[in-house]
C-alpha cells in the first residue's frame, strides 16, 4: 500500500513539476500492480475470503474513482487473477495480519470514502483547472 502511494506522489510531483508537459516516456517509474498482487496474493490467510471494506465504502470509493477516470478518460487496467497461496505453517507476519484486519477494516470503513471523494475532487481540479 505505501509503494503505491509514494508511486502515485512521484507521478503527481512529476506532473505538476515546471517544465513537466512532456509525454511520458517507457523509462519513468512505474508501479507494477500485478507483482503487488501476486505478492499480496501469496501472504493471504484463510480470512482472506470476509471482505475488507464494506460495500458502501467500496461504493463510495468506486464513484469517486469513476468521476476521475471519466476526467481523465484513460483506458482502465486489465484485472489480474491473484496467485495461489503458498503451502505451509502460519509466520508471525499472518498472525499480525489476522489481528489487524479486523481494526484496518474499521477504519477503512470510516475514513476511505471521505480520503478518496478529496483526492479524486483535487485531482479533478488540478486537470481541469476548475474547482468542484
Amino acid at each position: 500500500m505505501e509503494d503505491i502511494l509514494s508511486s502515485i506522489r512521484r507521478v503527481i510531483a512529476r506532473d505538476e513539476a515546471p517544465g513537466s508537459a512532456r509525454a511520458p516516456s517507457p523509462a519513468d517509474d512505474i508501479l507494477d500492480l500485478a507483482e503487488e498482487e501476486a505478492d499480496e496474493a501469496a501472504a493471504a490467510t484463510p480470512v482472506a475470503n470476509e471482505e475488507l471494506v464494506s460495500s458502501e465504502s467500496a461504493d463510495a470509493a468506486r464513484q469517486s474513482l469513476s468521476a476521475l477516470s471519466a476526467a481523465i478518460t484513460a483506458p482502465a487496467p486489465a484485472a489480474h487473477a491473484p496467485a495461489a497461496t503458498a503451502p505451509g505453517g502460519r509466520t508471525v507476519e499472518e498472525v499480525v495480519l489476522e489481528a489487524l484486519r479486523p481494526m484496518l477494516k474499521q477504519w477503512l470503513d470510516t475514513h476511505l470514502p471521505a480520503m478518496v471523494e478529496s483526492m479524486v475532487a483535487k485531482e479533478i481540479s488540478r486537470i481541469t483547472g476548475r474547482r468542484l
